[in-house]
């Protein structure tokens, strides 16, 4: 497992990525999706497992879910389950806000 952080506060965090907006992060050689809905972030692989479209152009519906901008498949952030669609789940990685940032694990390559 690798571990990066982000940010050197919790509020440099809440500050880097907006309520409810995608945002690309490199995290060494690999570009992640993360999402902030309040408090709780939510990190994911990029592009969609289906088509390989890129996720940080997706959007986030009612209930929560990662919608992917191309076929309107429907993720759920906690599990990267797929909802809606004929697609292999999302992977997803684990976060943790702290008042010293905010930790992302990947797994090793």
């Amino acid at each position: 497992m690798r571990q990066f952080n982000l940010g050197k506060s919790k509020e440099d965090v809440l500050k880097m990525v907006p309520e409810q907006t995608i945002k690309k992060v490199n995290l060494g050689n690999q570009s992640i999706g993360l999402l902030r809905i309040g408090e709780a972030f939510f990190a994911f692989e990029s592009q969609c497992p289906h088509r390989g479209a890129s996720l940080i152009q997706g959007s986030l519906n009612a209930a929560g879910e990662l919608i992917c901008p191309l076929h309107q498949y429907r993720f759920e952030l906690k599990s990267g389950q797929v909802k809606a669609g004929s697609c292999p789940d999302l992977e997803v990685f684990p976060c943790e806000l702290s008042e010293e940032g905010l930790q992302i694990t990947l797994p090793s390559e």
